[in-house]
């Protein structure tokens, strides 16, 4: 299950933004720094029309979608590095989890005061960029002195790893994070095993006003991308307002859909966060499709037929056969795995095919 933590400055709507995704109370968001002590743990169903879509066409006994797990961290302060504030334990938990959702305040409410004086996202970021490279650059430094000594007696694989703790170090001297040094996928490997906070993928959530959100963003927000495009060139900002996924959160049905056309929004802040979180990590659906149950399956782009069957099961890679195929598309236009079957659309496919995003696979196996 693909987990995500929440992370960020005290009081710029984390714990908010947790309840709205989970539909729930759970996360204290009172207006004081630290009201998150504990992290929260909230498992998130994955928007997909496509299973939606399915459910219809095969009318299952059951619907199951994948889920997301998100964990609403307490707030970092200045100085967490050094064990200020939550530090040590918040630091602790991040490692914890396969991606970071920084979560950034750009809007502006008396009411919400801010522990660092007036709403800045630039600084915002550089705080939080700061913290996680400091509690990154004591771990490396001190692998690095331990390994330089390995080095010298002549060991190769030693060698190796001072080149890359010596770019790590770098990178993390210049403002940006340990996952720029992973010049292979080797490096990278090596770099989480580590456990550094700055080598795990992340994105933003820029909490904006609702004004803001329909207009597409503001001048902090403009600041905000120059800001996050100067440490980590490819990262992705996702605009939202937590007081408008709240109040959106207690509505359904017809009342959400006019609730984001009066807003001026096409979709939930929520939904963009989760599928932006597939897009950072690689990550695509498949599909089984069966009288009992319609259910979506989390995988990485690029993988398997033999990697989705240990997915599901172990004895289904264990005593992989063949996987037989069909597109979610040729699936949706003729209505029934009957009739793609009838009309050749099902593939029969080996352990070596590479599923494609919204493939429905219906595996053979013995074991």
């Amino acid at each position: 299950m693909l987990r995500l933590g929440i992370v960020g400055l005290p009081n710029v709507g984390k714990s908010t933004l947790f309840n709205a995704l989970t539909s729930s109370k759970a996360a204290a968001a009172e207006n004081y720094p630290f009201c998150t002590v504990e992290p929260n743990v909230g498992v998130v169903e994955v928007p997909d029309p496509r299973l939606e879509r399915l459910n219809q066409l095969v009318k299952p006994k059951k619907k199951v979608p994948a889920v997301v797990e998100f964990v609403d961290i307490a707030g970092l302060v200045k100085g967490a590095s050094q064990g200020e504030g939550l530090g040590n334990q918040f630091l602790s938990h991040i490692r914890e989890v396969d991606a970071v959702v920084h979560v950034i305040r750009c809007f502006d409410d008396p009411d919400v005061v801010h522990v660092m004086g007036p709403v800045d996202p630039v600084r915002d970021h550089d705080v939080i960029t700061s913290e996680l490279a400091l509690a990154d650059l004591a771990v490396v430094e001190r692998r690095l002195e331990k390994t330089r000594k390995t080095a010298r007696s002549g060991d190769k694989d030693a060698q190796t790893e001072v080149g890359v703790l010596e770019r790590v170090i770098a990178e993390l001297d210049a403002g940006r994070g340990a996952r720029e040094a992973g010049e292979s996928e080797d490096a990278v490997r090596f770099l989480r095993q580590l456990g550094l906070l700055t080598a795990k993928p992340i994105l933003y959530a820029a909490n904006v006003n609702e004004d803001d959100l329909a207009a597409g963003g503001g001048k902090r927000l403009d600041a905000l991308r120059t800001a996050v495009q100067t440490h980590h060139e490819e990262a992705e900002i996702v605009l939202f307002s937590a007081k408008f996924e709240a109040e959106l959160s207690e509505l359904s049905g017809d009342e959400r859909a006019e609730y984001l056309a009066s807003a001026g929004v096409s979709a939930p802040g929520l939904d963009r966060l989760i599928h932006a979180g597939y897009r950072l990590l690689g990550l695509q659906t498949f599909f089984t499709v069966g009288e009992n149950e319609v259910r979506a399956w989390t995988m990485h782009q690029g993988g398997t037929a033999f990697d989705a069957a240990g997915e599901i099961h172990s004895d289904f890679q264990r005593g992989f056969i063949r996987a037989e195929t069909v597109s979610y598309r040729d699936f949706e236009r003729v209505g029934s795995y009957k009739t793609a079957r009838e009309q050749g659309l099902v593939r029969s496919e080996g352990r070596d095919y590479v599923v494609q995003n919204g493939d429905i696979l219906l595996f053979r196996f013995n074991v």
